[in-house]
């Protein structure tokens, strides 16, 4: 097994820059792992055609290999180019598929007729209809590891190398500054939950892929 960084992510605004109004278009750092039986993106976040081009520069593989996507949340930002892979499968944690179902119900309630927001609907409707639940381990080696807290339903990744452990967290450690300052979006569904998320990924993972970040080594090593 290995996993190689596709793309790396970024905020539209950093608190921790002393920004305060979105000043670039956000989007998750994008990962892929290659096993013998599955290779698997994660958070595909930049539009389809960028990202096309940008995973055949860091793999050489076409869209046509990866055989599942994993989203650590399904934020847009997460999701840009999920249309790129028609024929995966798509992953997510339950609860957060159900979070969201429960959302998009409680929305149709309040829209109505031909609008801009039925179509908005529609679309999100047929990308929930693709999402499967993730299981808990999704192939030898990669275990579904929640994270709750950035949204009800956060999730990240867990690979198990002989000498280390590598998490793939999304929100749950938005950027290194954040990780190193013991911080999580304070836009965060439940914060104390977010803590509390981010202190699991201190204590267990040897290496961090953040959800808007390069990789990081955990310094506690």
């Amino acid at each position: 097994m290995e996993y190689t960084v596709i793309s790396i992510g970024t905020l539209s605004k950093n608190p921790l820059w002393q920004e305060r109004v979105a000043v670039r278009t956000s989007h998750s750092t994008t990962t892929l792992i290659r096993s013998e039986s599955a290779v698997i993106l994660v958070d595909p976040s930049l539009p389809g055609q960028i990202l096309e081009a940008r995973l055949f520069e860091r793999t050489g593989l076409k869209p046509d290999a990866i055989t599942h996507v994993f989203l650590t949340n399904l934020k847009p930002a997460h999701r840009r180019g999920l249309d790129l892979f028609p024929n995966a499968v798509h992953w997510a944690a339950e609860m957060e598929i159900e979070i969201a179902q429960q959302a998009l119900a409680a929305a149709a309630r309040h829209i109505s007729g031909e609008t801009e927001g039925q179509a908005k609907l529609t679309a999100e409707r047929q990308l929930l209809a693709a999402m499967r639940a993730a299981p808990d381990q999704l192939v030898d080696g990669v275990d579904l590891f929640p994270l709750p807290g950035y949204t009800p339903g956060q999730a990240g990744l867990l690979l198990k190398f002989a000498a280390r452990t590598v998490m793939i967290t999304g929100d749950a450690v938005p950027t290194q500054g954040h990780f190193e300052a013991g911080q999580v979006f304070q836009e965060s569904f439940d914060i104390n939950q977010a803590k509390e998320s981010l202190t699991e990924v201190y204590e267990i993972a040897d290496i961090i892929v953040p959800g808007h970040d390069n990789v990081l080594v955990n310094p506690r090593g």
